[in-house]
């Protein structure tokens, strides 16, 4: 306590009550490539329909990334997604002769293209794709409204706005229209998409409520689908301080159809890779769960080089298409030697195969892999049970939106799958499709080698360690190491009766925090779990006896 000079009364807090806190173990991390949609940039999604929104509907490119993140978030509602595009994409420009450029997402188009020096038109598509192409942009001032195709859609022409009233300014305000041009956001040519009415040419100009109506600002922060990229060539005092301009009017509507704009849609390993790398970040993505869709083993094995770094999340891996689909008798062999390409770990989970399901975007039936929905079964474990259950099984295994398996293997398949660390996942008739196992993709005989005890270690050693980090720069002495037990020990003896370990034992004392540990500046807990086991294997002994004869006789 603080020292007093003179007699008085010395008020102090102290704050006890510290917990170790929940940790999130639901939420998904997932590089794919889709139609639309920012680039090398994290996106979370709640739902099936915000995928649609922010990186379009699937087509015959993308829809193996597309029902990867569908079908995991059927089973839960937070994955992190970020889109991979190949080296060529780019976006869709108004100026059809410029050299097309990839604005990757809002971080790139404010520190590169923002200024207005890019020297492709007027706009540019918001993202990289072929969709961007169907995009029309036409604006009209009080000058050109009169002869405007889309006057009709807006309330009255534009004049002079109040700001450029108050600031002595004309002839400021225009309205702006985004259009599908040629049907492919809307199935219908010409639809229109935006509309931003009574915007400015000052930079500075304002609303009432003080929100900007530059309209750069306006398009760039409100528009789905373009990027401000120049003013007009008449333009050329847009974009001035308001106060006492008189802005140039334009000669003719202007009105521009955006084109050269490619997805790319078949990104190569590389640029799933560095995508992927994005979730090295521990501190600014908390991802528990990541599905690699249709993955070749190089990308897999860099993906679980990533879960062991990080040591807090799982990988979640399908074989290859051709492993399993018009393989017929050879598929168990090759899902082998598929896993055989991948390394020891704790932290990856493989599956046997890949389902056929209805795309009802496309009114087609896809073969999809299955490795969105075991990342996704362990999520609705989480909101069922807890993490350290099993997510395999009738009771937390069943699969959706199945047609068929490309392989439902068989008993001898299943032994064979089940040695090498591969998950079967069977369908039985009448009793819908199951995970039927639960393996890591540890070779070594462990506890670890299971999906639920890998789980549980790492919500204890995430939860623990997030707890642990308050007493860095504490005194070690036994105050300390007292006060950080009865933080631990609590939380353990919960775990322990929601049926996560059987037993535990924490140890934070003299015994392993010596002299020289406290001199390096270093504090030291040992806790010991035993981790709750899944059943794999039930034996069922049936024994008939004689009828005269007693059960004790023979053992019962």
């Amino acid at each position: 306590m603080a020292f007093q000079l003179s007699p008085g009364v010395l008020v102090t807090e102290r704050d006890l009550t510290s917990i170790v806190p929940a940790v999130a173990t639901t939420a998904g991390g997932f590089a794919g490539a889709f139609q639309w949609g920012p680039v090398d940039e994290v996106t979370t999604i709640d739902s099936e329909n915000e995928l649609v929104a922010v990186f379009g509907k699937p087509n015959d490119d993308t829809y193996e990334s597309f029902f990867t993140a569908a079908n995991f978030l059927s089973y839960g509602n937070n994955l992190q997604v970020i889109r991979v595009v190949g080296y060529t994409a780019k976006n869709a420009i108004a100026n059809a002769a410029a050299t097309a450029i990839l604005i990757k997402n809002e971080d790139e188009y404010e520190a590169t293209y923002s200024d207005g020096s890019a020297s492709v038109g007027e706009f540019a598509a918001k993202f990289a794709g072929n969709l961007g192409n169907s995009l029309k942009v036409s604006m009209a001032d009080g000058n050109t409204y009169t002869n405007w195709v889309y006057a009709s859609t807006f309330d009255s022409a534009p004049g002079r706005s109040d700001f450029a009233l108050n600031s002595g300014a004309n002839f400021d305000e225009m309205h702006i229209i985004v259009i599908d041009e040629d049907g492919a956001w809307t199935g219908t040519p010409n639809t229109v998409l935006e509309k931003f009415p009574f915007v400015s040419k000052a930079s500075d100009a304002k609303a009432a409520d003080g929100t900007s109506i530059f309209y750069k600002n306006v398009i760039n922060n409100q528009s789905k689908y373009v990027w401000w990229m120049d003013h007009p060539t008449i333009g050329t005092n847009w974009g001035s301080a308001a106060q006492g301009v008189t802005f140039a009017n334009l000669a003719s509507n202007v009105s521009v159809s955006l084109s050269g704009g490619l997805s790319n849609d078949n990104p190569v390993d590389g640029n799933i890779i560095s995508a992927l790398n994005i979730f090295a970040n521990d501190e600014l993505f908390d991802v528990s769960l990541i599905p690699m869709g249709a993955a070749s083993s190089a990308v897999v094995t860099s993906a679980i080089s990533l879960a062991e770094n990080r040591k807090d999340c799982v990988v979640f891996a399908s074989p290859e298409l051709s492993d399993v689909v018009n393989n017929i008798g050879d598929e168990a062999t090759d899902v082998t030697a598929f896993r055989n390409t991948l390394p020891s770990s704790s932290y990856a989970v493989l599956d046997s195969g890949w389902k056929y399901q209805y795309d009802r975007y496309n009114d087609v039936y896809r073969w999809v892999p299955l490795n969105g929905d075991i990342a996704g079964l362990a999520v609705r474990t989480d909101f069922t049970n807890d993490p350290w259950f099993s997510p395999a099984g009738f009771n937390r295994g069943q699969i959706k939106n199945v047609v068929k398996l490309a392989f439902s293997p068989r008993q001898t398949d299943r032994d064979t799958l089940y040695k090498k660390g591969v998950n079967p996942v069977v369908t039985f008739p009448g009793q819908g499709t199951i995970l039927f196992g639960d393996k890591t993709l540890l070779a070594k005989p462990s506890a670890f080698d299971r999906i639920n005890v890998r789980r549980l270690f790492i919500v204890l050693e995430k939860a623990i360690a997030t707890a642990a980090k308050f007493q860095l720069f504490e005194f070690n002495d036994a105050f300390t190491r007292a006060q950080f037990r009865n933080l631990v020990e609590p939380f353990l003896r919960d775990v322990q009766g929601r049926r996560g370990i059987t037993d535990f034992k924490v140890v934070c004392d003299e015994t392993n925090n010596t002299g020289e540990v406290i001199d390096r500046n270093e504090f030291v807990a040992d806790i010991f779990i035993k981790p709750a086991r899944s059943i794999n294997f039930i034996q069922l002994n049936f024994i008939a006896t004689r009828t005269g004869i007693s059960f004790e006789e023979v053992g019962a």
